[in-house]
């Protein structure tokens, strides 16, 4: 696994075998990351919230510690708080993503970028969650009108998972930025992209060019606040990209476009942040 700085302040993962057998971890300021894809070599993961797991295709069993389920991709899963172990059978990736992992040492870690917004209290659950929930992509609905879409939340994090056939239509980019988050954008399939722009601010001294950064699958984006991005699928292969973030995004809740909001009490009420 390899870790590059670009000069817009975006910093890319580059997920790859280790000859020691290690994790393939990735740490952002509010998630971790974890990438799976050695069939039938057991990763444990401990954490205080709920946990989500992506596999792409193929089959993994997970042990929650009440017992064993197979997990038959392309799926999402939540895993209630607690100790888990992820065991990819075939197939793969399978994708593991927590706000907090009690058996990493150092936690999170890292530099701290004081323009993120904190995870806060977590979402609360209406209906206590014991077992591993598994839900397919394809039974996941797309109420914001795109297809190539579907939103899926936990209780600190929420994705949007990203899927379409060949290239992406470069007369409609979303060029845009956020305030206060930090955005993961895991490519599993396909290469793509990524296009960022650093607003320019009083000083020249701190302007830098547009950058247009290639990359294929097993990468991870890690974007700043403030950092204009947009990512372009290339190619006709296939394309599985999902955007990560914490805590989950209340705008698409408010919109109604998260599919599963309606399992969650948000802490700072029904609607959010006035």
């Amino acid at each position: 696994m390899t870790t590059r700085k670009l000069p817009s302040g975006a910093t890319i993962v580059s997920f790859g075998a280790d000859s020691a057998g290690r994790p393939a971890i990735a740490r952002a300021q509010n998630f971790v990351v974890e990438w799976i894809d050695h069939p039938e070599r057991p990763s444990s993961a401990q954490s205080a919230n709920e946990m989500i797991l992506l596999l792409a295709g193929g089959a993994a069993r997970i042990d929650d510690g009440i017992g064993e389920t197979t997990l038959e991709g392309p799926s999402v899963a939540i895993a209630p708080p607690g100790h888990l172990t992820a065991t990819l059978v075939s197939g793969g990736p399978l994708v593991l993503i927590a706000t907090d992992r009690a058996d990493l040492d150092g936690n999170l870690g890292g530099r701290r970028d004081d323009r993120i917004a904190p995870i806060g209290a977590p979402f609360a659950r209406r209906q206590p969650l014991d077992r591993l929930l598994v839900v397919p992509f394809d039974a996941i609905p797309d109420p914001s009108g795109n297809p190539r879409i579907r939103f899926f939340q936990s209780a600190t994090v929420s994705v949007n998972i990203v899927r379409y056939q060949g290239a992406r239509d470069t007369g409609s980019l979303s060029p845009h930025a956020h305030k206060d988050i930090e955005q993961g954008t895991l490519a599993i399939n396909g290469r793509y992209v990524h296009h960022l722009r650093t607003p320019w601010g009083r000083d020249m001294a701190d302007w830098r060019e547009d950058e247009h950064v290639e990359v294929g699958p097993a990468t991870l984006l890690l974007i700043p606040p403030e950092l204009v991005h947009t990512t372009q699928g290339v190619g006709e292969e296939s394309h599985l990209l999902i955007d990560i973030f914490a805590p989950p995004r209340r705008d698409f809740i408010a919109r109604g476009w998260m599919a599963n909001a309606g399992d969650y009490r948000d802490p700072l009420g029904e609607n959010g942040p006035q």
